[in-house]
C-alpha cells in the first residue's frame, strides 16, 4: 500500500503533525516519536506492518541502548516471529503489533530472567507469567527485558550485573528505580511504553526522574496480583491514553477480583458536577521539607489544579502517620524479602560461589538487618501496615478529600553512584529514606497513586513529578485528572 495515501485517508489522525510529515516522507524513525495508541492506529489502518514497527524499534534500541544501558535481555527474533503472525492487526486488544518490553522481574518463556542479580544470571523460565500472557493478548510484541536493580531493592537502577542505567535526560544521573530500564527505554524513544512494577515507588520514581506518566494501581487490581500484594504491575508511558488503555485491558474482572473493574477512560470528563477536593501535603511523613525546586514544582501543580482546572486545593500540614515508625516497619518488611533471598542462595546446592559473589552488598545488608530482628517482627509489621491502610482511608473520608497531592521524590535524580552498590548499608538506608519518603505509603495502604510530569528543576532542567493519590479502587479519579493535566500543560511539548 502507498504510505502517503494511507496517511491522507485517516491514519494521519493518529499522529502528531511533525511525525505525520516524516512518515509521509518515509522516515520510519518517526515511529519512535509516536505513542503506542498512535502506532496501533497505523497498524489497523494498514499504513505500517507490525514487522515494520518491530524492526524500527530494534534499530532504535541498537542505536540508543549503548548510551543508556536499559536493556537486560533482548528477544528480537521472538518479537519478529510474533509480528509475522496472520491477523495480528485484527486483534481485539488495544495495541496490535506495538513493540513492548517486560521488566526483568517477570518470566517470559525462553528469555533469561535474572531479576538484576548475579544469583540468577543463568535462569531461563519455561513459561511466561500470567500478566505477560495477558499483555501479549493485547497485541503487544515483547522484544526486550528491561534492567532493574538487584531484586528491585533500590530506587536507582545500578546493578552489578549489567551496570548502571543512565537517564536519557542527563546520562550522568539516575533514571530511577526499580523500573529504571523501562523508563530509559521510553524516555529515549526506544519504545512507546514499557512494563513496570511498583513495590515502594518503582513506577512513580522513574516516571518522575525521566519525565513520564506512571500510575501505580490499587492493590490486587491487575491480572496476576492479589489483595495481599504490596507490589503491583502496570507500565510507564509518555501519554495518559496509553496507560489508560493498558490498564483497562490488564485489570482483573474475574469473580474473585477484590475490586470492581473501572471503564476504559479515553479522555477527561466532559463535564464535572463538582470540583475535586485535593489535599496538599508538601513535607514527607517525618515532617521534612523537600528540595526547594521540588517544593516549588509541587505548589505549581496545586495552582494548576486550582486556578486552571477549577479544583479545590486544601493544605494539609501532616498526614496521620508516624513517619519514623512507618519507615522502621517498612524496613522490617523490605529486609525480610532480602533475607529470604539470602536463605535461598545459601541453600542452593548448585552454587559453590561465595555469597558475596552472587548477592550485592545492599541486599546482604538488608538480609543481615532482618536476621537481627525478633521472630515476631514481620507479623507485627504486617499488622501495623493493615492499621495504616485503615487510617489513610479514614483520612480521605474525614477530610472529604478526593485526592492527595505530594511530591514524588525529595529531590531531582541523583548522580549515578549516590545510590550505587558501593554505598555502605547504613548510609544507603539514610539516603533512600530521605529521597523516597513520599511513595511507600501508597504501597502499604494499597491506594492508587500516579506521578505526573508537571515540573522542571530550573537549574538542571530535569523533570519533577507531582504525586496524586486516591482511595483504594478509585483510579478513575486519577486518570480523569491526568487527562485534564495533560491537556492543560502538555509535557510532550515541554
Amino acid at each position: 500500500m502507498d504510505r502517503r495515501l494511507l496517511l491522507k485517508q485517516g491514519a494521519v489522525g493518529a499522529l502528531g503533525g511533525a511525525a505525520a510529515a516524516a512518515m509521509a516522507e518515509g522516515d520510519d524513525d518517526a515511529l519512535g516519536r509516536l505513542d503506542a495508541t498512535a502506532q496501533a492506529a497505523l497498524v489497523r489502518a494498514g499504513a505500517v506492518s507490525p514487522l515494520e514497527l518491530v524492526d524500527a524499534a530494534i534499530a532504535r534500541i541498537e542505536r540508543l541502548n549503548p548510551r543508556f544501558n536499559a536493556l537486560a535481555a533482548p528477544c528480537f527474533e521472538r518479537a519478529r516471529a510474533a509480528a509475522r503472525r496472520q491477523g495480528l492487526a485484527q486483534t481485539p486488544g488495544p495495541f496490535p503489533g506495538v513493540p513492548y518490553a517486560i521488566k526483568d522481574l517477570l518470566d517470559v518463556q525462553g528469555v533469561r530472567r535474572s531479576s538484576g542479580s548475579r544469583l540468577l544470571r543463568e535462569h531461563v523460565p519455561a513459561q511466561s507469567a500470567e500478566l505477560v500472557l495477558r499483555t501479549e493478548a493485547a497485541g503487544l510484541l515483547i522484544l526486550a527485558k528491561t534492567a532493574t536493580p538487584e531484586f528491585a531493592l533500590n530506587a536507582s537502577t545500578e546493578p552489578l550485573l549489567g551496570g548502571p542505567v543512565r537517564n536519557p535526560l542527563d546520562p550522568a544521573r539516575s533514571s530511577g528505580g526499580s523500573s529504571g530500564g523501562a523508563a530509559a527505554m521510553v524516555t529515549s524513544g526506544m519504545l512507546p511504553l514499557a512494563h513496570a512494577s511498583d513495590g515502594g515507588g518503582s513506577i512513580r520514581i522513574p516516571a518522575s526522574c525521566c519525565g513520564l506518566f506512571g500510575l501505580k494501581p490499587s492493590r490486587g487490581r491487575m491480572v496476576g496480583s492479589s489483595a495481599a500484594d504490596s507490589g503491583v504491575e502496570h507500565a510507564l508511558s509518555r501519554s495518559v491514553r496509553d496507560s489508560a488503555q493498558l490498564f483497562a485491558w490488564n485489570q482483573r474482572s474475574d469473580a474473585a477480583a477484590p475490586l470492581p473493574p473501572i471503564p476504559l477512560l479515553e479522555g477527561p470528563p466532559r463535564a464535572r458536577r463538582t470540583p475535586l477536593r485535593i489535599g496538599l501535603c508538601v513535607d514527607d511523613l517525618q515532617g521534612r521539607a523537600p528540595a526547594p525546586a521540588v517544593r516549588a514544582a509541587t505548589l505549581a501543580a496545586a495552582r494548576l489544579c486550582e486556578r486552571t482546572l477549577g479544583h479545590r486545593v486544601l493544605p494539609v500540614r501532616r498526614l496521620p502517620v508516624d513517619g519514623e515508625r512507618f519507615m522502621a516497619q517498612f524496613m522490617v518488611v523490605w529486609s525480610g524479602g532480602a533475607e529470604r533471598l539470602l536463605s535461598q542462595a545459601e541453600a542452593d546446592p548448585a552454587s559453590s560461589r561465595r555469597i558475596e559473589a552472587v548477592l550485592e552488598p545492599w541486599t546482604l545488608h538488608l538480609a543481615a538487618h532482618a536476621r537481627g530482628l525478633p521472630a515476631e517482627a514481620q507479623t507485627h509489621a504486617r499488622a501495623y501496615f493493615a492499621q495504616i491502610a485503615r487510617e489513610l482511608d479514614e483520612w480521605f473520608v474525614s477530610t472529604g478529600c478526593d485526592l492527595l497531592l505530594t511530591p514524588v521524590l525529595a529531590d531531582v535524580p541523583p548522580p549515578l553512584g549516590y545510590l550505587g552498590p558501593a554505598v555502605p548499608g547504613p548510609l544507603m538506608w539514610e539516603r533512600l529514606m530521605r529521597y523516597v519518603g513520599y511513595t511507600p505509603l501508597h504501597n502499604v495502604a494499597g491506594t492508587p497513586a500516579m506521578s505526573v510530569p508537571l515540573g522542571r528543576d530550573p537549574t538542571t532542567g530535569l523533570p519533577i513529578g507531582a504525586q496524586f493519590a486516591a482511595r483504594l479502587g478509585q483510579e478513575q479519579k486519577l486518570f480523569e485528572l491526568a487527562y485534564e493535566l495533560e491537556a492543560a500543560q502538555p509535557w510532550e511539548e515541554g
